[in-house]
């Protein structure tokens, strides 16, 4: 049993007299309500680039015909170097490519690392090293700082630093809250990634126009501090309080095995964690074991495709609105939250009706076909006027994120606890890094490509790359889609929530041994 955090100590001592299911019940909701803040503010502090991107390099052309002024004779006066060339994109593209693609390395090690030690340090410490490289970006612009590879550097270790994050929350979460809904809890504790860029939209374009510094330096207080508020608050899980909430017995999806009491040394669940003490000891699992339980390498590669998508729109999606509208870098980046509104309906809605079919690579494989289609009419029709814009980026910001967000949050957390794990759930931080590492390339990739392409062939070309990017997601899942379908069929339109645990499963086999190695 791990030691409580210093603040929940106080509580504990202020509440001796509380029954162990309001207990139980109060920091259950309670650590759902923190890691909803803490993941929150991640995503807060990678909003600002996107925003500020239109103020490193505008039109000053026409800042000066607006003004009045015909004194400058060059084109980029008001432009910061060294983002004045006309390749400014591609600079563009480099500082994503540099924060993603450290993300997406460091988040194979992650979540390993956070497995195997205390994930309350792990994420305060992540959280206070992050806001100091989002801090170090927005101070290059107080210190004059007009060196690319400062900002290169600000943006790498602050991507190694956000790794910390995702595997940490969720395997926070997937301790406390069992598989029963878990759609529809995790549909709506995800909107924190979309609320995150909400505000930190917000909070960039009240800065952008005046001082931009400021809009990396104050999302970097503030995850800083959300941190240290991890640090003094956070439960790990119910075990750290005494509470077993399996009894002491071994899971089975969503039935429970009672565990074998015949052995010497004490209970023991089939996959040889020792219970003592009531608390079972569970094992960490190698990166290998963890790739090979079923569906992992499947939504691995779909969410490789759907990330390079979301994260294209969450980090060029403000200038590409600046550049085919009349709107400004401020009022670019205030619109384009309404892409994160339509993402957090999207989110939610994925989570309810894959908690009501059980069937999740169904939801998001027609989530993603209709999304391809919504991309290519937001494309088409969204300059048309200010009002088809707006209901055009909320529904397409719904079928883009909707997927993206039940991947990252139900499926990485049913197949964290696959029945083959027989009630591990160490297993689940290692699972979730696999299949948000691999949706992180993708991520890096995208944006990356964006700057590229949108500087060589223009935006149409963009999303015809995003587009087809959906489609092959589609085709990642094919047959896990078709199993499904086939299960719906079967069983009247209701998949069975349990599935009963054959022992000599292969994937049971491989799992033991690598935990006897």
């Amino acid at each position: 049993m791990r030691s409580l955090p210093p603040l929940v100590k106080l509580i504990e001592k202020c509440s001796k007299n509380d029954d162990m299911e309001k207990k139980l019940k109060r920091y259950k909701y309670g650590m759902l309500i923190l890691t909803f803040f803490a993941y929150m503010s991640y995503h807060l502090s990678r909003k600002p680039l996107s925003i500020v991107k239109g103020e490193l390099h505008h039109n000053c052309s026409k800042e000066d015909l607006q003004n009045g002024n015909t004194t400058h004779n060059t084109s980029t006066w008001c432009d910061f170097p060294p983002f004045d060339s006309p390749d400014y994109k591609s600079l563009f593209g480099e500082l994503d490519y540099a924060f993603l693609f450290a993300y997406a390395i460091g988040m194979f090690f992650s979540g390993m690392i956070a497995e195997r030690v205390s994930l309350r340090y792990f994420l305060s410490i992540g959280m206070i090293t992050s806001g100091a490289f989002t801090a170090m970006f927005g101070i290059g612009y107080f210190a004059e700082v007009h060196v690319l590879y400062f900002y290169i550097i600000a943006q790498v270790f602050n991507g190694l630093a956000q790794t910390t994050g995702w595997p940490g929350v969720v395997t926070c979460v997937g301790n406390w809250f069992g598989k029963s809904k878990r759609g529809l809890i995790m549909g709506v504790w995800n909107s924190h990634t979309s609320i995150g860029n909400i505000l930190g939209s917000v909070v960039a374009s009240a800065f952008v126009g005046s001082q931009w510094g400021m809009s990396f330096v104050v999302p970097g207080i503030f995850i800083a501090v959300m941190g240290v508020i991890v640090f003094f608050c956070l439960i790990e899980s119910p075990s750290d309080l005494g509470i077993d909430p399996a009894d002491s017995s071994c899971i089975c999806n969503y039935e429970r095995v009672n565990a074998n009491e015949d052995d010497e040394e004490g209970p023991k669940c089939d996959d040889g964690n020792k219970v003592s003490d009531g608390i079972r000891e569970e094992v960490a699992i190698s990166f290998l074991a963890a790739s090979k339980i079923p569906g992992v390498i499947e939504f691995s590669l779909c969410l490789f495709f759907a990330k390079l998508v979301s994260y294209t729109f969450l980090f060029w999606l403000p200038l590409y609105i600046q550049n085919q509208s009349s709107l400004g870098a401020a009022d670019s980046g205030l619109m384009s939250t309404l892409f994160d509104i339509g993402g957090i309906v999207g989110g939610i809605t994925a989570g309810i009706i894959s908690d009501k079919l059980n069937g999740r690579a169904y939801t998001c494989g027609v989530m993603l076909i209709i999304g391809a289609g919504m991309m290519g009419l937001y494309n088409t029709y969204g300059s048309v006027s200010l009002t088809v814009n707006i209901v055009l980026l909320l529904i397409t910001g719904a079928f883009v994120n909707g997927p993206y967000a039940l991947i990252t949050t139900a499926v990485s957390a049913d197949l964290g606890t696959h029945e083959v794990l027989q009630g591990n759930s160490k297993a689940l931080s290692t699972v979730t890094a696999i299949i948000d590492g691999t949706g992180s390339i993708g991520a890096a990739i995208g944006p990356l490509l964006t700057g590229i392409i949108s500087q060589k062939s223009g935006w149409q070309s963009v999303f015809i790359m995003l587009i087809s990017s959906n489609i092959i997601a589609v085709f990642c899942l094919i047959r896990l889609m078709i199993k499904e379908t086939r299960q719906l069929r079967q069983e009247g339109g209701l998949l069975h929530s349990c599935c009963p645990l054959n022992n000599d499963d292969e994937y049971s086999v491989l799992i033991r041994e690598d935990r006897m190695v």
